[in-house]
C-alpha cells in the first residue's frame, strides 16, 4: 500500500467486533457463557441485569450464533433451554482472554484481579500470543504490518480528502527476514 489514506478500510474489524459486543449486556452474557453459565435464572442473578434485558440479549447473541440453546429438563420438570457457546462464540475465547489480562494490567481494581483463567489441565495461568502462519511467536505491534485486504477499496481522487496527514506506509518491511 502506497499510503494508508488511499484505501477506504471501512467496514473495520475492530470496531465491528466491538459494536457487536458493546451493549453492556452482551458483554456480561458472553462473560458469563465463558464461565460455564447456562440457565437463564443463572444469567440474571450473576449479571445484575433484568430478566426482560437478558431475554432480549439471549435471543440476539442467539440469532447472531454467538450463543446457542440446548434442550435440558430435570426429572419431573418440564423441558427448558439451556445455553452455551457455539462455535462461534468459542471463537472468542482468545480474545476475552487478552481483553481481561489487559484489564488487569492497564485498569487493575483494587486488591487485584477479580479473575484469573487458568489451564484446566494443569492449572497454569494462561495469557494470549500472537503468531504468524509460519510459527514466530511472541510478535510486538513493532512486527505486524497493515495491508489492504481483499474487501479494502482504493478511495477515488475526487472523494479522497488532501488536508489529510500522508499516513504509514504499511508495506514498510514487507519481506523483510525474519529472526529465528
Amino acid at each position: 500500500m502506497d499510503d494508508r489514506h488511499q484505501w477506504d478500510l471501512s467496514p473495520d474489524p475492530v470496531a465491528v467486533v466491538l459494536a457487536y459486543l458493546a451493549p453492556h449486556s452482551a458483554g456480561a452474557l458472553v462473560r458469563e457463557a465463558f464461565y460455564g453459565t447456562r440457565r437463564f435464572d443463572d444469567f440474571v442473578s450473576r449479571t445484575g441485569l433484568t430478566r426482560s434485558a437478558v431475554a432480549h440479549r439471549l435471543r440476539d447473541l442467539v440469532a447472531t450464533g454467538v450463543l446457542e440453546q440446548v434442550a435440558y429438563q430435570r426429572p419431573g420438570e418440564r423441558e427448558r433451554r439451556a445455553y452455551q457457546l457455539s462455535a462461534k462464540g468459542r471463537d472468542l475465547a482468545a480474545s476475552v482472554v487478552a481483553l481481561a489480562r489487559w484489564s488487569q494490567s492497564w485498569l487493575p481494581p483494587a486488591g487485584g484481579p477479580t479473575v484469573v483463567t487458568r489451564h484446566r489441565c494443569c492449572g497454569a495461568e494462561v495469557g494470549v500470543s500472537i503468531v504468524c502462519a509460519v510459527g514466530h511467536h511472541d510478535l510486538t505491534p513493532d512486527d505486524l504490518i497493515g495491508e489492504p485486504g481483499p474487501g479494502a477499496r482504493p478511495i477515488t481522487p475526487p472523494t479522497m480528502n488532501p488536508n489529510l496527514a500522508t499516513g504509514v506506509s504499511m508495506t514498510a518491511g514487507v519481506g523483510e527476514v525474519c529472526p529465528e
